[in-house]
């Protein structure tokens, strides 16, 4: 019997990802544009953290925002309606994650004329989102405090791939048994480098942080050759 062939699809779908990312990168460098993908698990509060950022850098910086679900266009629609910025709804195919190309194909769709920030609202998930690099200058994520404080020691791969790690809903931290330097200390564990920055998006608590931090981050990328 002949040798069977075996082809390491994953590595070379992981290359070729890379080298998508990195030419988006540059493209988006050239136009000037600064592309965040924000990651979380489903129900972290990131269409509310965006509305009330959004609501606070506008007349700062002109946004964008592209919205990944495997169905529906509410977070798109609520975004539109409760920011007047431009939003576009993105459908995976049942997909868990956004990779470099699908996110070239969701910004070819975006008026890119004039815009200094397009956000991007990857889907639901702790796993997927942060395997694929989607050609974006920086990532975020939201954690809850519903979620836990483990969540860093659970899901190494997502908060070491973060820049900025948002830590919301701290409304509810008296109902809820959630240390907050316990959790901050198992970040830093994953990702020395990582911001962390509480919020809540309910009350906009620490918005503000989050919205300067956005802002400097954009001109800071700008200004870098």
């Amino acid at each position: 019997m002949g040798e069977i062939k075996i082809i390491e699809i994953k590595k070379s779908v992981f290359a070729d990802n890379e080298q998508d990312a990195n030419n988006l990168r540059k493209e988006l460098k050239a136009k000037g544009i600064y592309l965040l993908n924000l990651m979380s698990a489903p129900g972290s509060g990131k269409t509310t953290t965006l509305i009330q950022t959004i609501n606070r850098i506008k007349d700062k910086l002109n946004v964008a925002v592209m919205e990944a679900d495997i169905d529906s266009d509410v977070d798109a629609i609520k975004i539109k309606e409760a920011t007047g910025i431009p939003s576009i709804q993105l459908h995976t195919g049942g997909m868990c994650h956004l990779d470099a190309e699908m996110t070239r194909q969701g910004l070819d769709n975006v008026t890119t004329e004039n815009i200094d920030l397009i956000i991007l609202e990857n889907v639901g998930n702790l796993v997927c989102p942060a395997e694929f690099d989607t050609g974006s200058c920086g990532n975020a994520m939201i954690l809850s405090v519903p979620e836990g404080d483990d969540k860093p020691l659970k899901y190494p791969l997502m908060f070491s791939v973060c820049d900025l790690v948002i830590i919301n809903k701290t409304d509810v931290l008296p109902y809820f048994d959630f240390d907050m330097e316990k959790c901050k200390k198992y970040i830093l564990l994953r990702n020395p480098r990582a911001k962390v920055i509480p919020i809540s998006a309910k009350t906009g608590e620490g918005v503000d942080d989050f919205a300067n931090w956005l802002v400097n981050e954009v001109k800071t990328w700008r200004c870098e050759k």
